[in-house]
């Protein structure tokens, strides 16, 4: 929706003071009750209420046939949130079931937020997405390409945007000396970049597209160079409180452990505990003594700090009157930056400045209309932004493996299509 245009509730409120001036009080009082008596937050917000009610039994559904341990989810249209709930567990040998509040590991989730770090950087003029980035970070500036086996010098240094777009050529995931630490995180962010740094690039820098945990990882190191800052503080200080995320953290605080959903994957027939093989290592262990915090996979979070996070984008920018970007920012990380390449998970989708975007109707079969835009994580969390809908759709679980998808698809179609 459109800044300018009013909400139906807000054309409700402008209507009833309209009438409180011209009408007498008595019949004043009778017309106004008649919008109340007639409408509820979920009617307003322009859904099928009995469609949306029916994600909760569905989800169900899902848990009791194990292809889940416990999901959550959430849907928001005009700020507002008309669906929430929570199924299954979140800790099964704990007997702990799945709350609205759980806390998950939204992984990749957390790549977008990097980016929004980045782009406040640039707006602040201390950067440029046209940098090169052995300018903030000097071991990019010996970096090889590897051409047909054989190393040699790109022909022009990877860029910022070319980070943020995935189109940098730097490896999904490390093959050097740090190739283990998405899964031990026993190093510092400066160390693992260094390290990275020292790998040689897939491709030349912007002619194709690769998911890159590496490059984003790099992102998150040239915001603690810039800003003064280590990175885990600055995402704190500057998107996390100012948002109000008050659950989302990389370190999990004692306080908060018996909140955590545990990540299962499916084992003959049965959801099976994760151990140390995932990413993040074993979900029990809390990353306990973790040096690394994971600009590219690092946060825990709710639904309802996504949403605040998302609301922030969709507002573009602002959040509670609060500018955390401006318009032109927001929009120019939804354009699409991997026009010609094979770029994104989703079919008729490409990339823009760290999200992924529904670019083309070929292939689409979720109900995602042009213009939406999302990301998921590793263990199967997705936020997906849909401008043309004035709408949000999170979904959480913690699954190791393919378990999260038909789920997911499913949640994501009910809601959409329960939209008037």
């Amino acid at each position: 929706m459109e800044p300018q245009q009013l909400s139906f509730f807000k054309w409700v409120i402008f209507k009833r003071s309209s009438l409180q001036r011209v009408l007498s009080p008595v019949l004043a009082l009778a017309v106004l009750a008649l919008p109340l008596a007639a409408a509820d937050d979920k009617t307003q917000s322009g859904f099928d209420p009995q469609r949306l009610g029916k994600i909760h039994q569905r989800m169900q559904e899902f848990v009791n046939a194990g292809e889940a341990a416990g999901i959550v989810t959430m849907v928001l249209r005009g700020g507002e949130v008309v669906q929430k709930t929570a199924v299954g567990m979140q800790n099964i040998e704990d007997k702990r079931p799945m709350r609205e509040d759980s806390i998950f590991q939204i992984m990749s989730m957390t790549k977008p937020i990097t980016a929004v770090g980045i782009m406040m950087l640039c707006e602040e003029g201390k950067i440029n997405l046209y940098d090169e980035v052995q300018t903030y970070l000097p071991e990019f500036r010996d970096q090889m390409v590897n051409a047909n086996g054989w190393p040699k010098k790109p022909s022009c240094p990877i860029r910022i945007g070319d980070l943020l777009s995935h189109t940098s050529g730097m490896r999904q995931m490390p093959q050097g000396d740090m190739k283990d630490i998405h899964w031990k995180m026993d190093h510092t962010l400066a160390e693992a970049v260094a390290s990275f740094a020292k790998e040689p690039l897939e491709f030349e820098p912007g002619t194709k597209w690769l998911y890159s945990n590496t490059g984003f990882a790099t992102l998150g190191r040239i915001i603690e160079v810039v800003s003064g800052q280590t990175y885990e503080s600055f995402i704190q200080s500057r998107l996390l409180q100012p948002l109000q995320m008050k659950d989302t953290f990389f370190y999990p605080p004692s306080d908060k452990l018996d909140r955590i959903a545990i990540v299962y994957g499916p084992k003959d027939g049965k959801m099976t505990r994760a151990g140390s093989q995932i990413l993040g290592g074993d979900p029990g262990a809390f990353r306990k003594g973790s040096k690394y915090p994971g600009p590219e996979y690092g946060l825990f979070s709710t639904t309802e700090d996504i949403s605040h996070f998302c609301q922030m984008i969709l507002n573009h920018g602002t959040w509670k009157g609060t500018r955390f970007l401006s318009p032109a920012t927001i929009e120019t990380m939804r354009q699409v930056q991997t026009s010609g390449m094979e770029a994104g998970w989703y079919p008729g989708a490409d990339y823009g400045l760290a999200w992924e975007i529904i670019n083309r109707p070929n292939g689409v079969w979720g109900l995602l209309p042009l213009g939406t835009f999302g990301h998921g994580g590793a263990f199967g969390t997705q936020e997906w932004i849909f401008p043309s809908r004035d709408m949000i759709t999170i979904f959480m679980v913690a699954c190791d493996g393919d378990c999260s998808e038909r789920p997911e698809r499913a949640f994501q179609e009910m809601a959409v299509s329960s939209l008037e």
